[in-house]
């Protein structure tokens, strides 16, 4: 009788660890709130006297470039959040920082799916995937946003969608055109969209890993009806040890609806090389854009207007810990023809001391 009791009340426990876990399993995962950040500090030795200094002289300063807050959220059902603070530079005039909203927003991916939604202030679909590629946006931006021609974030709604480990990845949304940064403009948008497709494999994962071709387009009406149109097509290579890409784009712009089209041509290549087995990595970098192709203009102030610019960036970086790296560098930029004023030549020379902090 003692034995049969036993059984039972073993039995029963077991019964309820059971139980138990199984409603362990069944209850949702709990939210999580992570706060992050990085900064973009440097100093900076302009090659160009400046002839506004009494007497001429190299500008040099120490400045915080950038800095962003990072909040996130993940819940349940595939939910989750993003809000982004985004810290702008000293400003000459106020001496003053300003501050933005440069992310702002919800997104959900349903179960089992490779798509996710999004709603609010988003990415847009070029910057953030190629910084991905050349990882040095302690530098500088990418080429087509330091052309002036896109923005990393906009106002808007947008579906990204990955498939069999990121071979195939891309992102598309309609936006409002005008920027994070900027007032919205009329009725019209914005409709931009990127794929990118993996050709090989490397020791490198992710969006960006391996040999990839990714084309991009954004094609768009301004305030008025002018035309806003970009295309790009990008060639790349990462591995952990090497990374190497190139790229071509048109654009399209007007004044107005009935202006004619400025057609703007890009062509960038850029490298990185980390030195095995140490903390340190050399980078090279080549942009050249034209904003009118088809300008004819034989006088020097026009010429400056819409001349090729060339700009060469070398530099070597120091990794000191996964939340510290330093970069040396020189960012030369030339123009095909005409004289430089004195606001745009000061600065078209200079070597920096990067500095990149993660937390």
């Amino acid at each position: 009788m003692v034995s049969r009791i036993r059984q039972v009340l073993v039995a029963a426990a077991l019964l309820g660890t059971g139980t138990t876990t199984l409603q362990a399993q069944a209850k949702p995962a709990a939210p999580t709130v992570t706060v992050s950040g990085v900064g973009y500090l440097h100093y900076y030795y302009q090659l160009n006297a400046d002839s506004s200094f009494s007497p001429a002289a190299h500008g040099n300063n120490f400045d915080v470039a950038r800095s962003y807050i990072n909040v996130t959220g993940k819940f349940s059902n595939g939910v989750s959040t993003r809000v982004t603070v985004d810290v702008d530079g000293r400003k000459a005039a106020s001496n003053q920082q300003s501050f933005r909203l440069k992310y702002a927003y919800v997104a959900w991916t349903p179960t089992n799916s490779a798509l996710t939604y999004k709603l609010g202030a988003i990415h847009t679909p070029l910057v953030d995937f190629e910084e991905s590629i050349w990882e040095y946006r302690m530098q500088g931006v990418i080429s087509l946003e330091r052309a002036g021609y896109i923005t990393s974030s906009d106002y808007g709604a947008g579906i990204d969608g990955t498939w069999d480990n990121d071979r195939v990845n891309m992102q598309v949304g309609v936006y409002d055109g005008e920027g994070y940064s900027n007032a919205p403009g009329d009725s019209r948008k914005d409709v931009a969209g990127r794929v990118s497709y993996r050709l090989a494999s490397t020791d490198a994962t992710g969006k960006s890993g391996g040999l990839r071709v990714t084309a991009y387009a954004n094609i768009g009406k301004a305030t008025g009806g002018a035309s806003r149109n970009r295309f790009l097509g990008l060639v790349s290579y990462k591995s952990n040890a090497l990374t190497l890409a190139a790229e071509y784009g048109r654009m399209q712009d007007s004044t107005s609806a009935t202006t004619p089209k400025a057609k703007g041509s890009l062509v960038a290549a850029y490298g990185v090389y980390n030195v095995p087995n140490t903390p340190v990595a050399i980078i090279g970098r080549v942009d050249s854009f034209d904003p009118n192709t088809d300008s004819t203009a034989t006088t020097a102030a026009t010429r400056m207007k819409f001349n090729r610019q060339t700009r060469v960036i070398a530099g070597v970086s120091y990794r000191i810990s996964p939340n510290l790296r330093v970069l040396a560098d020189a960012d030369l930029n030339s123009v095909a023809g005409g004289s430089p004023t004195n606001s745009f030549d000061k600065g078209r020379q200079v070597l920096y001391f990067h500095t990149e902090f993660k937390f």
